[in-house]
This record gives structure tokens, sequence and C-alpha cells, in this order.
């Protein structure tokens, strides 16, 4: 027990000390101009047209750093300081979540899997960590059982897969979003390399994610290795 709340405190301080880096550096280059005037609406717009996509909407919704794509409605969802914002920051970010709709369009087989697991994710993440409770016998769940731990770390593995996967979609979606910007001179010299610097630390929090599961999944399976061996 006192293993997991140890692990979970490091990657806790560790998603804080990240998620706190890109909050600031998101504000730093949010406050700079790009120079080509375009707001972030624009900035997708103009990319999902270059890309032959006409069938994606570019629309505004509540929150920070919410922005997303919705290959279910296909649409590009910018938060408000993105949506109008005419920064670098909101440039790079309209731009990246417009890599996830040409990722999309051009069958990226990483994207397709990730669709494909949200469902299982979905059940296997509401669950896994009862079943795993219920399995070791902590919080009142009796002596525990091995066979329903195994099934609560095979729940929490679809979890740990689903990040893992995570990863290559999301650098991908900005690597596109950045070729795109230079070709397209929507950010060219020191404005590139700025936009490049926040989607980097944008990345960043997907690995600390990726590397937190994996890490609480070694842990679950050192704890069924160790007590099948009892």
């Amino acid at each position: 027990m006192l293993g997991y709340y140890l692990l979970a405190g490091i990657m806790f301080l560790v998603g804080a000390a990240v998620s706190s880096r890109l909050k600031s550096k998101f504000k730093e280059y949010g406050e700079i101009p790009l120079s080509s005037g375009m707001s972030g609406s624009e900035v997708a717009k103009k990319m999902l047209l270059d890309n032959g996509i006409h069938d994606v909407q570019v629309v505004s919704t509540p929150g920070f750093l919410s922005d997303h794509y919705n290959p279910a409605t296909r649409t590009v969802n910018l938060s408000p300081d993105v949506f109008s914002g005419r920064s670098i920051s909101a440039a790079a970010v309209a731009a990246h979540e417009c890599g996830h709709a040409v990722q999309h369009a051009r069958s990226y087989s990483m994207l397709q899997l990730r669709s494909n697991l949200v469902p299982i994710v979905q059940i296997s993440t509401s669950l896994s960590q009862w079943v795993i409770l219920a399995g070791i016998g902590w919080m009142g769940f009796g002596g525990g059982n091995q066979t329903l731990l195994l099934i609560g770390i095979a729940l929490f593995a679809v979890s740990t897969l689903f990040s893992l996967i995570t990863l290559p979609v999301e650098y991908d979606a900005s690597a596109r979003a950045l070729r795109w910007m230079e070709t397209a001179q929507v950010a060219r010299g020191a404005e590139h390399d700025k936009a490049a610097d926040a989607l980097k630390w944008a990345a960043r929090t997907y690995v600390v994610a990726a590397v937190a599961s994996v890490a609480t999944l070694i842990y679950y399976l050192m704890i069924f290795l160790n007590r099948r061996d009892d």
C-alpha cells in the first residue's frame, strides 16, 4: 500500500510540474501576436482547406486548453482563447487539432486504433480500480482473490495501452501542424520555433500520463506475482 502511494505521489508531482510548465508556455506565447494576424479559427479553417478537408467544422468550446478534435461529429473544437486569439499559442493549438482532422481524413492507423479503443477504455477505466482493490483485499474487500486481481490488471492494461497509443497520435498531429505552418507561411522562423516549443510541452503531458500508467501497471503485476508465490 505504501509503495502505491509513493508511486502515485511521485507521478503526481511530475505531472503537476509539466502541467505548470505547459500553462506558463502557453501564457507566454499567448501574449505574442502572430505576424500574419490570423486568429486560431482562421488558421484552423485554412489548414483544413489546404488539406482538401471540407466536411469538418471549426467551433468554439468552453474552457481553458479544452481544445480537441471529435471524429464522431467531425468538428475541431477550440477554446475561446484559441478560437478568437491571434497569438502563436492560438495558432499552434488550432493547427495541432486540425492535425487530428488530417489524420482522420488520411485514415491514420494509430488514430483509428485509438478511436476503436474508446468504448472499451471507458468501461475498463470505470471498473479496473474497484476490481483490483477487491482482488487485493484492500478497502474492506475481504482477503482478496487472485483471479479477480488478474482481471482487474487486465482491465487496467487496456487503459495503459490507450495511453501508449495516444503518444504517436499526438506527436504525429503536432508534426503535421508544424510542417503545414511552415509551408503555408503561417508561422516562420522564431514564430515557428515558439509554436514547436508550445506543442512539445503539450505532448509531454501525454508522456507523463503514459509513464504513470505503465509504472502503475508494473506495480500491480508485482503484487500479483508476489501473492501467487506465497
